[in-house]
């Protein structure tokens, strides 16, 4: 089980938002770079970026901050937010990014997402953001009208690497995941999932652990519990890893 500090980039800052919505931001590093370096001082093995100023225009915005930060990493980088197209996906690539995480495209757009897929095989995994049991796109501004058991099929077919399960309703809220849906989920996914939005303590970590055994669960992205404290890095690393001896 992977855990996937986050980095959220907004006007060039590391900030977390509540429920995703801009107006409620938290800015805790002036200099995204730093966050990403002082999570991996910390022991992470994988980053978690996303631009959102991305993902609210729907085109690159911090392509030259983020080939900064992957240039300054030693650890691979999932990134999503205002991947649109392909030429933007190989300009990401190309600035180091390791694999790529697509919402509004995947749910939208199904020919040109299966493009996408076909030319960056294993490179592509989709972020499924629910709010009130139906999934949302353009940075969780837009009811797509779906729902997961409309989608899951199709997005593994067309050649999506992985899985991003958010709980809106809890992200940045440090209100615990959503246990019942991910065990779900987990349980039916044909692909790996990520469990991001709630985690708040080791609890929720020891929680969704057994499903990594069980289940299709890979790992956990966390956000605003590793910043305000409530989750320390290093021991949960280290209480999964004690799992395995």
């Amino acid at each position: 089980m992977i855990l996937f500090p986050a980095v959220d980039i907004k006007d060039g800052r590391c900030v977390r938002l509540q429920k995703g919505r801009p107006d409620r931001e938290t800015v805790f590093f002036s200099d995204p770079v730093e966050a990403a370096l002082h999570w991996q001082d910390q022991g992470a093995r994988w980053l978690h970026l996303v631009d959102l100023d991305g993902a609210f225009a729907g085109k690159p915005v911090n392509l030259p901050l983020i080939a900064r930060l992957c240039g300054a990493l030693s650890i691979p980088v999932q990134m999503g937010g205002g991947i649109r197209n392909l030429e933007t996906a190989r300009a990401y690539l190309h600035a180091g990014v390791s694999r790529l995480i697509i919402g509004t495209l995947a749910l939208e757009d199904p020919d040109l997402f299966t493009a996408l897929c076909a030319a960056l095989p294993g490179k592509i995994g989709v972020s499924l953001d629910l709010e009130a049991g139906r999934l949302k796109t353009r940075g969780w501004a837009a009811d797509s009208g779906l729902a997961l058991e409309d989608v899951l099929p199709r997005l593994a077919k067309q050649g999506s690497a992985f899985f991003v399960y958010t709980d809106i309703d809890r992200d940045g809220m440090q209100s615990g995941v959503s246990l019942p849906a991910l065990t779900d989920l987990a349980a039916k996914s044909p692909l790996p999932v990520l469990a991001a939005g709630g985690v708040a303590t080791l609890a929720d970590i020891q929680n969704l652990y057994p499903l990594s055994r069980s289940g299709n669960l890979q790992g956990a992205v966390i956000g605003r519990a590793l910043y305000t404290g409530s989750l320390n890095l290093a021991e949960a690393a280290a209480w999964i890893a004690a799992q395995t001896l």
